[in-house]
């Protein structure tokens, strides 16, 4: 029987390396990811607006209903190859 693909896979991290984003943080990455592709190029489309008004809407949501995210504590600054 094959694995499921919509199962999430652990990711091998101690929970000391963990904190919780804050609600700003999360509005901010949410709001880049609908501007931008996966390669960091403007999306078409006049999003700059409505991503902002959509990141605090989804951000508005996942406090309600009680979702925690949660970021890596001091990472390494990212670095394009």
């Amino acid at each position: 029987m094959p694995a499921d693909p919509l199962a999430i896979p652990t990711i091998p991290v101690t929970t000391a390396s963990l904190a919780p984003a804050s609600p700003g943080e999360i509005a901010e990455s949410l709001a880049y990811a609908l501007r931008f592709d996966e390669r960091g190029r403007p999306r078409s489309g006049g999003w700059e607006f409505a991503a902002a008004i959509a990141a605090e809407r989804l951000v508005e949501h996942l406090e309600r209903a009680g979702f925690v995210v949660l970021k890596r504590r001091n990472s390494a600054p990212h670095s394009a190859g």
